[in-house]
């Protein structure tokens, strides 16, 4: 069972409801068994004359197929259905002149203090005598520079562990939230001193450890998801399924309600809530009810959810639960997980992992958003015209002067485990691209490049060889010299000088060039895999983290193989656990036909798993 306890926070000077607050969070048990007693909150059986009654989770995909039909016009009915703000409540305590510097926005104002609770049970009949808590929720704006002290009094008096923040500080040049953090060492914000412990940056999320301390000290994990866009909603909910999953995970049993913040505290804060307790009602029930349970903390807080867009995202995420599940591996499941994936299907001809390939075959390419790659003066600068950069990642180089037409290349920006557009993934280029080839790693400061194919490959060009052998190679207004070449067990080293006349400046490049990978077939081992992706990363961190480029000669199948394992072993090393399908999915949706066949998916576990033979001991994981 998962109860939702809300409490909007308003940060009053009234000790007189600051000492209510405390009084009450710890009558929480008593309270809510009377309220239980009085107010189903979430309808078991709801009446059937409701036009939006839940949904059971066999049909999710075929409801959401038809809802998104022509533009999404059934889900914006739905969304444009719920009650905006059904109870008239009072927000006097928010109105009075002392206290309104301290909202964030006017027309977003907690009401006067109330517990409420939201119950969703694992059985039919629910016992008031009987019960746990999993979880309980604050929802409070995000702080003001004249609210972080009561924010982090908030903190302290609930006896909070976990922060959720789901906003960014600044987003389109406004400030969204204060920052409420020191980056680095400690601070004090009122009576209530704050340091910081650990930082951890992911692709998706940043967690950051603060240890809080008035009198005695506590640890609070902050939870911080930086890719949802305000008034929009993230690329794919993969993230935030995984985000979602850790904050669970992590938050103590003893500890008091997470609080969860965007910039309004309704919008994104809603969507996450929702989520959350659909999941559950999914895992319990074998259904959701977004509509119904929207509707009910609505009635707590206004406009909770709020966009269409966001009420839409809540099904694209649940959706992607059901379908695929959590696909999160610890790395000391690994064999057996691969056993089972070996083994054939029950009532199918196919294995295991052939049927798990076969979900991600179902990503569908979206065609009609390769705009510019499909351009008439851009079809000739393609090498496959089914692997072409998407319009939302492709790689812009600047235009030259006098075409219009010259800011294009068969390139995509692709994520890595701890930041965006970690990659440029390209193909080859050919002999007319070399000098866009060349722009697009100067101008993205690209001091890395991972070849994986051959300059000829069974008695076909594969690559135009865009490095000289010895001297000087002049393309357009940039010359690459060659500095260094050395010679691996699996690849070679370059070092190249590229030169730009035009800005009369140089830069360092190493190129890392991969043998041993034929264009069918994948290679023997996955030892020198490891090595080179080891030996890269070496190089970024002397060179920068700027993008990697990474290509074959389409600049999908082994360069989104190089891609997916490059992050799998990165997520391996810092945490112990891995997920491929999620990670080539991720890919997928990046670019075209991304880890291309059967072969080389198979062969990102194989590596990974050489990987983690080549260490007796778990700890050398961490």
């Amino acid at each position: 069972m998962l109860l939702f306890f809300t409490v909007d926070f308003f940060p009053a000077d009234d000790t007189a409801i600051i000492a209510a607050m405390v009084a009450l969070s710890s009558l929480l048990v008593i309270v809510f068994i009377i309220i239980m007693q009085t107010m189903p909150l979430l309808a078991r059986s709801p009446s059937t004359n409701r036009k939006y009654p839940p949904l059971p989770v066999d049909k999710l995909e075929e409801e959401m197929n038809r809802r998104m039909a022509d533009d999404n016009k059934l889900f914006r009915e739905e969304f444009n259905a719920l009650p905006v703000c059904p109870i008239q409540a009072t927000c006097d305590a928010a109105s009075k002149e002392e206290n309104k510097e301290k909202n964030r926005y006017v027309n977003i104002l907690p009401c006067e203090l109330r517990i409420i609770l939201f119950v969703l049970c694992p059985s039919e009949l629910f016992v008031p005598v009987s019960f746990s808590v999993l979880g309980t929720i604050h929802v409070c704006t995000g702080p003001k520079e004249e609210t972080v002290n009561d924010f982090w009094r908030m903190i302290w008096e609930q006896n909070t562990a976990t922060i959720v923040m789901v906003t960014n500080l600044k987003e389109r040049k406004e400030c969204k939230c204060a920052q409420y953090w020191p980056d680095q060492g400690c601070w004090t914000y009122g009576s209530i001193r704050v340091s910081v412990e650990d930082v951890m940056v992911l692709v998706d999320y940043t967690i950051r450890k603060f240890c809080i301390q008035q009198k005695p000290q506590r640890l609070v994990t902050q939870f911080h998801f930086t890719s949802w866009p305000d008034f929009g909603v993230p690329f794919t909910p993969i993230g935030m399924l995984k985000f979602l999953k850790k904050v669970k995970a992590c938050n103590p049993q003893y500890a008091g309600p997470i609080v969860v913040h965007c910039s309004a505290g309704v919008g994104r804060t809603g969507t996450f809530i929702v989520i959350d307790a659909m999941l559950d009602m999914m895992a319990a029930e074998k259904k959701v009810d977004v509509f119904g349970f929207v509707t009910r903390i609505r009635a707590q807080r206004c406009q909770m959810v709020q966009t269409d867009m966001q009420y839409v995202f809540i099904f694209q995420a649940l959706l992607e639960h059901y379908l695929y599940g959590d696909t999160e591996l610890e790395v000391t499941s690994l064999e057996s997980h691969l056993a089972k994936l070996y083994a054939p299907c029950p009532g199918s001809s196919c294995g295991g992992m052939e049927a798990e390939f076969k979900k991600l075959t179902s990503v569908k390419i979206q065609n009609d958003k390769m705009r510019t790659g499909n351009l008439p003066a851009n079809m000739k600068k393609n090498r496959v015209l089914q692997i072409i950069p998407y319009e939302f990642n492709r790689v812009i180089i600047p235009v030259k002067r006098g075409d219009e037409n010259t800011d294009y290349v068969n390139a995509s920006f692709i994520d890595g485990y701890r930041q965006k557009d970690a990659y440029i993934a390209s193909q080859g280029p050919l002999p007319h691209t070399l000098e866009d080839f060349w722009r697009m790693i100067w101008e993205w400061r690209s001091c890395s490049i991972v070849m994986l194919t051959e300059l000829e490959e069974r008695g076909q060009e594969k690559c135009t060889q865009y490095w000289p052998s010895e001297g000087t190679l002049v393309c357009g207004d940039m010359a690459i010299e060659l500095k260094r070449e050395e010679e691996n067990e699996s690849y070679t080293v370059r070092d190249l000088l590229v030169t730009n006349n035009r800005e009369n400046r140089s830069r360092a490049v190493r190129q890392f060039h991969f043998h041993g990978w034929p264009e069918v077939g994948i290679p023997a081992d996955g030892k020198g895999m490891i090595n080179i992706i080891a030996a890269v990363q070496r190089q970024q961190q002397q060179s920068g983290n700027h993008p990697i480029t990474v290509h074959c000669s389409a600049g999908a199948g082994r360069t989104g193989t190089f891609c997916a394992l490059s992050t799998v072993l990165e997520r391996v090393k810092a945490e112990g656990i891995l997920d491929v399908f999620q990670t080539v999915k991720s890919l997928r949706l990046q670019r075209p036909h991304m880890v291309q066949t059967l072969e080389q998916y198979e062969f990102c576990y194989k590596v990974v798993q050489e990987y983690i033979d080549a260490f007796s001991d778990y700890a050398n994981f961490k």
